[in-house]
């Protein structure tokens, strides 16, 4: 249940974007990102708060630890919706990866979508986030964030 405890702490962020995901496109967004992460229940939920300083918004994540499915369910809420997505992304880890899959919509429709968490070392981890419109059979990774810890 301890599988977020490296992610507490103060990060840097360098965000990747894909500006047109599942179009076949290959033009990035990069921007930067200042992140601040919390455990909490002894290690079975985790909380962080991200700042995009150049887009004027915020996020922030929950994660929750289910003792008897051994599986996290992450949500995640944006300042500029103002909104909970209350669909979470459900998953583990397995050494220092974790897989999570979940729903998403994109452009009004629904797609599969996948995070990766890869644990690098105690100052650097990475995020990854695919969206597949072929129910996983194909992933096109669309964003991803190195963090590396301040």
């Amino acid at each position: 249940m301890n599988d977020f405890d490296f992610f507490a702490g103060h990060w840097n962020v360098r965000n990747r974007r894909l500006v047109k995901p599942l179009a076949g496109s290959d033009e990035w967004d990069e921007f930067p990102g200042h992140s601040i992460a919390t455990r909490h229940f002894g290690g079975a939920a985790s909380f962080d708060e991200i700042e995009f300083p150049t887009k004027g918004s915020h996020g922030l994540t929950v994660r929750v630890f289910n003792p008897e499915t051994r599986q996290w369910s992450i949500y995640w809420a944006s300042s500029r919706t103002g909104e909970l997505d209350t669909r979470p992304m459900v998953g583990s880890f397995e050494g220092d990866r974790g897989e999570f899959y979940g729903e998403e919509s994109h452009e009004g429709g629904p797609v599969r979508c996948r995070f990766v968490w890869t644990v690098i070392d105690e100052n650097a981890c990475r995020w990854e986030q695919a969206f597949s419109d072929d129910d996983g059979r194909t992933w096109e990774t669309n964003w991803t964030m190195d963090f590396t810890r301040v």
